[in-house]
């Protein structure tokens, strides 16, 4: 904890001591000496306002440290304005809490993101293994071939599995369901199958990377795992200034795939398209999208296909906020869209598809009881 307030500190000790063991600094520049300290800090309680640096300048200092980096930060404030939780956010930490300090409140916020912490470092040490593995059984010149057919295999598997689980993490912070995944993922790959025999990407675009595209949709939303939750769990109408901090996930997940691809020597691998698709799927063609509001073919091809099937499955899916419309609504309002919401050729493509999208909505109908969701995503790969 970094604070400089005694009375805080006396009530976060009184919180947060019967469950962690904590260290306290009461000066942002001896609050950075300790966060390089053994054995590094899990979480750090980060105050906006200090005698010496300012938190947000503190905040800088850590995430540009390779050593402290992927630490998550918790802001406490007593400035809880949009401006503010919306600054933090862009600056690198995870969560902004307001004060005077609610002890349940601060508690599920500490607990969801060590919980995320420890899931995204088994994700990072399976896949550091993974590849240790495959390059000592390749090392073997007399098998190299049949040990490069099991690299490929295991490392494709990786790579699923690694989605999924991304994906289900990022499921369990949002009102929608695990049904909503596997939709989307299947009404892309629908779209993947139509588009890659035509003769404008039959020489530019690879099976394998059609087949990336559509295994790596269900990421599209994984920036929402640092959406405070009062705004992402609301049950009704954002406000302007909700929206603004809604609209800072494409931004939250694109950092967050590029850091996981960085950090398990695959930058350049399946999750650079997991990072098309998270960052640009609320793009809309003629340029009235966000989070950068380009337009036309400068959206990557796998973010344009991804806005369709996200904006569909939304209208035909019930939500605490609006009832579900019917299939034959959705495809009229995505017809109005295109040339304007949508790449034409792309609502072309899901006009000639809409009765296989309509069985898909079908076949992963949501229902209360989604207990075999991982299952199910486990299989279709």
């Amino acid at each position: 904890m970094i604070d400089d307030d005694p009375a805080v500190l006396e009530i976060l000790d009184n919180i947060l001591s019967p469950y962690f063991q904590i260290r306290i600094a009461t000066l942002g520049k001896r609050g950075l000496e300790m966060a390089r300290l053994q054995p590094l800090p899990d979480l750090i309680l980060l105050d906006v306002k200090l005698p010496d640096i300012h938190g947000y300048i503190a905040c800088v200092a850590l995430k540009q440290d390779a050593l402290t980096a992927a630490i998550p930060v918790i802001f406490l404030s007593s400035y809880s304005d949009v401006g503010n939780i919306t600054h933090g956010l862009e600056l690198g930490a995870v969560d902004y809490v307001s004060k005077p300090v609610v002890a349940p409140i601060l508690l599920a916020r500490i607990k969801t993101h060590l919980r995320l912490r420890r899931s995204s470092d088994l994700l990072r040490n399976q896949n550091l293994n993974l590849e240790s593995l495959i390059r000592k059984r390749t090392s073997d010149l007399e098998t190299r071939t049949a040990d490069l057919e099991r690299r490929t295999t295991e490392l494709h598997l990786s790579h699923d599995l690694t989605i999924v689980a991304l994906g289900t993490i990022a499921k369990t912070r949002d009102n929608e369901t695990g049904k909503h995944i596997q939709r989307t993922k299947s009404y892309v790959q629908v779209i993947a199958d139509r588009l890659a025999p035509l003769q404008r990407y039959r020489d530019t675009v690879t099976h394998e990377q059609w087949t990336q595209i559509w295994k790596s949709a269900p990421l599209h939303d994984i920036g929402k795992v640092g959406i405070p939750d009062h705004i992402l769990l609301k049950p009704g109408k954002l406000t302007t200034e909700e929206f603004q901090v809604m609209k800072q996930h494409p931004v939250i997940g694109r950092d967050a795939l590029r850091m996981a691809g960085k950090g398990i020597g695959l930058e350049f691998s399946f999750l650079s398209v997991a990072k098309d698709i998270a960052y640009g799927h609320h793009e809309r063609w003629d340029g009235t999208g966000y989070p950068e509001g380009i337009k036309g073919e400068a959206i990557p091809l796998a973010a344009r296909m991804m806005t369709i099937a996200d904006v569909y499955d939304a209208m035909i899916s019930k939500r605490v906020y609006k009832p579900a419309l019917p299939h034959a609504t959705a495809i009229e309002a995505i017809r109005d869209g295109r040339g304007g919401h949508f790449d034409p050729s792309l609502v072309d493509c899901f006009l000639e598809d809409a009765d296989e999208f309509h069985c898909i909505a079908s076949r992963f109908r949501d229902e209360k009881d989604e207990t075999e969701d991982v299952v199910e995503a486990l299989e279709e790969n």
